[in-house]
């Protein structure tokens, strides 16, 4: 076993200890070891930061006693990654619990930097009339959330180590919101959250399967807002997306009915 087998092993363990102890991640056990493996054949194409991992033999007790503040006070108090010297507010989201639909986008922007709230800015704006128009609302049905909980500067793409070190706080956010769906919305949340390289156009209208610990949920990925923001012709492929996540619940309800 090499010096960086041995870190990572080490660095495991602190972790494990952290979440048995009090579910409180510390940043200094994580700050020097690589937590989150990628496959070791990765397909050229794709990307380090589309294929982040789990980690190894979480204890499901870790996750038995957690809650969404939970996750909130351990992300205000996150120091795993470099968003956190330049960030004004983390951006845990928001919503209720047991939603319908969960969104997960890209990350912060400046207006949610500034707020503390996710999607507060115009392409924001856009996505809770998008909702509305199905009947779907962050404060009635939905959870919105983003990959990674801090704004990149210039609000660029997160690099591979700063969505590494976000995917367990949403990765907890899932298991706990347990959503009917997931809405994922850009490329950089359909490719984080599938661990694909397909782009978009290639990745919506059409449901697909997350299994996150024995956990499935469909995912429908979608174009962000911002893009129909910038491209009017998006806008009618982006209804027939909304249409179909409206035909899911709907199926969804017509099923547990049928149960009952």
């Amino acid at each position: 076993m090499n010096g960086e087998e041995r870190n990572a092993i080490a660095g495991f363990l602190n972790l494990t200890a952290d979440y048995l102890k009090d579910g409180h991640t510390r940043s200094c056990n994580t700050q020097s070891y690589n937590l989150y493996k990628t496959k070791e054949d990765p397909a050229p194409s794709l990307p380090l930061a589309y294929i982040v991992e789990e980690p190894d033999n979480l204890e499901e007790s870790a996750y038995s006693a957690d809650s969404l503040e939970a996750v909130a006070q351990d992300i205000t108090a996150c120091r795993a990654c470099s968003l956190e010297a330049s960030r004004t507010r983390v951006v845990p989201g928001e919503g209720v619990n047991n939603p319908l639909v969960m969104v997960i986008g890209e990350g912060p922007g400046a207006d949610e930097d500034a707020a503390g709230r996710p999607f507060v800015g115009k392409a924001g704006q856009l996505l809770d009339k998008m909702l509305k128009a199905i009947g779907l609302y962050r404060d009635k049905n939905c959870f919105i959330a983003n990959i990674v909980k801090c704004r990149p500067q210039g609000n660029r793409d997160p690099l591979p180590d700063e969505i590494s070190a976000c995917y367990p706080y949403l990765e907890r956010q899932i298991l706990l919101l347990k959503p009917r769906i997931i809405l994922c919305v850009g490329r950089i949340a359909a490719q984080s959250l599938l661990k694909t390289s397909q782009g978009i156009n290639a990745l919506r209208g059409k449901i697909v399967e997350l299994n996150i610990r024995d956990t499935v949920i469909p995912v429908l990925p979608a174009f962000h807002p911002s893009a129909l923001l910038r491209n009017e012709a998006l806008k009618a492929p982006a209804w027939e997306d909304l249409k179909l996540l409206r035909s899911e619940l709907e199926s969804m309800d017509r099923d547990y009915a049928g149960e009952n």
